[in-house]
């Protein structure tokens, strides 16, 4: 299990005692099991690819959010810094690949949300808007992780020639599991101040811990959503 810190751990082996088992259903979904082997169907892959724009936008305006939900300057320069780094380099990189593929960024304005996606995105705003900044972070956590965890999982088991590579390799690399470990920290640091050191004697961590649980499965519809 990659080191994400404290609270990652707690919440990753709660995903997995759930009655659903929502982390390995999502860590090791069909869509991401086929990524790996490089079968996945294009239609697919691009299927996501338009949605997942749409989800960056609000992944980013999210993190706008914890700018305001941040109760120390520290938490405000990771906040700000994070969307800085998604709206101004991730969206484009974003963007790039999808033109790899014959995919206008004006193709990706104009795309319409799915219901997933929307279920997604706007429980992941609804946690900040309210609660704190822990409600907010518990709901993200599930994406940053859960991304890591997939990539360093597939750079290791997906051959050379898979068609999804670049896909893989992006969050298998040592700058993408860095950032997973930075909010890691965050957020050790945020439950520390916010509710106890030791998380789990507080009254809040069980709503803390479902607020991940239910942005697990989300996760697991988001990819689901790309499937049909």
């Amino acid at each position: 299990m990659p080191d994400y810190g404290q609270a990652f751990v707690l919440w990753r082996k709660a995903a997995c005692h759930s009655q659903t088992n929502g982390w390995h259903a999502y860590t090791r979904h069909r869509f991401v099991e086929e990524l790996k082997e490089g079968t996945l169907p294009r239609e697919a892959y691009l299927r996501y690819l338009k949605q997942d724009y749409l989800f960056l936008l609000h992944f980013s305006r999210a993190w706008a959010l914890a700018v305001v939900k941040s109760e120390t300057l520290d938490e405000m320069k990771f906040a700000s810094a994070t969307v800085d780094a998604l709206v101004n380099l991730e969206m484009q990189h974003h963007v790039d690949i999808c033109a790899g593929y014959g995919i206008e960024e004006q193709t990706l304005l104009e795309t319409e949300e799915t219901s997933a996606t929307i279920a997604y995105t706007r429980y992941v705003l609804d946690a900040g808007l309210s609660g704190d900044l822990a409600d907010l972070l518990a709901a993200l956590a599930p994406c940053i992780f859960g991304y890591g965890e997939i990539g360093r999982r597939l750079s290791k088991e997906c051959t050379a020639d898979n068609p999804y590579a670049e896909w893989i390799e992006t969050y298998a690399s040592e700058a993408y599991q860095q950032v997973c470990r930075d909010v890691g920290v965050l957020i050790d640091e945020v439950l520390a101040r916010r509710i106890d050191t030791d998380f789990q004697v507080s009254p809040r961590w069980q709503r803390l811990t479902g607020r991940f649980e239910t942005a697990t499965q989300l996760e697991v519809d988001f990819w689901s959503m790309a499937l049909r």
